[in-house]
């Protein structure tokens, strides 16, 4: 069959997903949105690709405005164009989308219809809940009305979808109670490319040249947005003033936080762009402790890929977060990290002082986590799972003609 496989962030494991399934003999086009700022996978054909195994980049004419509203609504929608058109021009058997903001996934699976390909909504949050703890705060006259229009989208575009992937357990009731039919839903838990992420040792000679000093090294890479607060990052460094805090990030909070601690006189906080996706295991390998946090209202089933990568890594986590969080709940299940509630700074930095002074305790957690990534991250046995799902729904066009 020919599949698209659609991911606006362009993150590291939908295309390792993509490679997988043009492996088991498929034509995979894979799609994402290059203006969108976030780390990204590795979104260049390689050698060795299988020859049915495309990229392609959905770009615009002018930068992403991801902090303006009305701009940001805008764009999304002409990405959702920019991608139907391509659906258009390709018709592909099968289009599975994922991270779509819900106006681009609108277009996206508009275009799948009338291409007569099946759409697979690969659901990474629900994101409608989302929008109704932002939107009403910065919008308070109407964003009460935009919160429940986006509602309304969210849960028509997974009742009109052929099958719908989520990446936990917990989205079925919620999506059967919206009226999802169960037979639809196929549970696939997130991952990270254990093989671009190798373990390597702390003094790699790449971490050498960009870690400074002997101290701890406390790590925080990925997005820095609206859910995530980087007043952690701040008092980890007032906390532990010979320790390095690495942030590897870009975009408005990543040159905040650089604000603040220059004002504060924080020379042990170091904002850094975001490294090459080969560079990355090095980056992590070099790192003691890896740092991730999430806000309250940004949901309680997401796994930021970020720590999917830190346990492929096989490095131990220190977050805050919601407990009812599924990455809280993963990091404490397998005994991987140490998890704060958002509210409690004085756990937190506890925790943390707890995993700098004891060496084996982090590696300990280090172990766990690379072994729960060796277990759960077999790209192979995702590839045969996913393509059960398409399998279940459709065959190549000219079979169902």
């Amino acid at each position: 069959m020919h599949i698209l496989i659609s991911d606006y962030s362009g993150h590291p494991f939908q295309v390792q997903l993509s490679r997988e399934l043009a492996r088991r003999g498929h034509r995979v086009t894979h799609m994402h949105f290059a203006g969108f700022q976030t780390p990204k996978g590795n979104l260049t054909v390689r050698p060795g690709d299988p020859d049915t195994f495309a990229i392609e980049a959905i770009t615009l004419d002018t930068p992403f405005a991801k902090a303006t509203f009305v701009a940001r609504w805008r764009q999304e929608n002409e990405v959702g164009r920019r991608i139907a058109a391509r659906i258009a021009a390709l018709r592909p058997d099968v289009v599975i989308s994922s991270n779509a903001p819900l106006d681009t996934q609108r277009h996206i699976r508009r275009a799948s219809r009338k291409a007569d390909a099946k759409f697979v909504f690969w659901l990474q949050d629900i994101y409608s809940r989302a929008i109704t703890a932002v939107v009403p705060k910065k919008l308070p006259v109407i964003g009460h009305a935009i919160a429940r229009w986006y509602e309304h989208l969210e849960f028509a575009l997974l009742r009109g979808s052929d099958r719908v992937v989520a990446i936990t357990d917990d989205f079925r009731p919620i999506l059967i109670a919206h009226g999802v039919a169960e037979s639809r839903i196929a549970v696939i838990e997130n991952w990270a490319p254990l093989d671009e992420i190798p373990l390597m040792p702390r003094e790699n000679a790449w971490a050498q040249a960009y870690y400074t000093g002997d101290g701890m090294r406390f790590l925080y890479s990925g997005t820095l947005g609206y859910k995530h607060n980087p007043h952690w990052l701040l008092a980890l460094a007032r906390r532990f003033p010979d320790a390095q805090v690495c942030v590897t990030s870009q975009g408005e909070v990543a040159d905040k936080v650089a604000a603040d601690a220059a004002a504060e006189g924080l020379a042990n906080l170091t904002v850094r762009p975001w490294v090459p996706f080969a560079d990355l295991p090095a980056l992590l390998g070099g790192a003691d402790v890896m740092v991730a946090f999430i806000e309250p209202d940004a949901g309680v089933f997401s796994v930021p890929s970020k720590i999917l990568s830190y346990l492929a890594a096989g490095r131990p986590v220190l977050g805050a977060m919601p407990r009812q969080n599924l990455a809280a709940r993963l990091l404490e299940r397998q005994q991987a990290g140490l998890v704060s509630d958002c509210g409690d700074t004085a756990d937190f930095l506890a925790k943390a002082a707890r995993l700098a002074g004891d060496a084996a305790l982090r590696g300990t957690m280090g172990e766990n986590a690379r072994r729960y990534a060796l277990r759960a991250f077999d790209i192979e046995n995702i590839g045969a799972r996913f393509q059960g799902v398409i399998a279940d729904q459709a065959a190549p066009k000219e079979k169902r003609a």
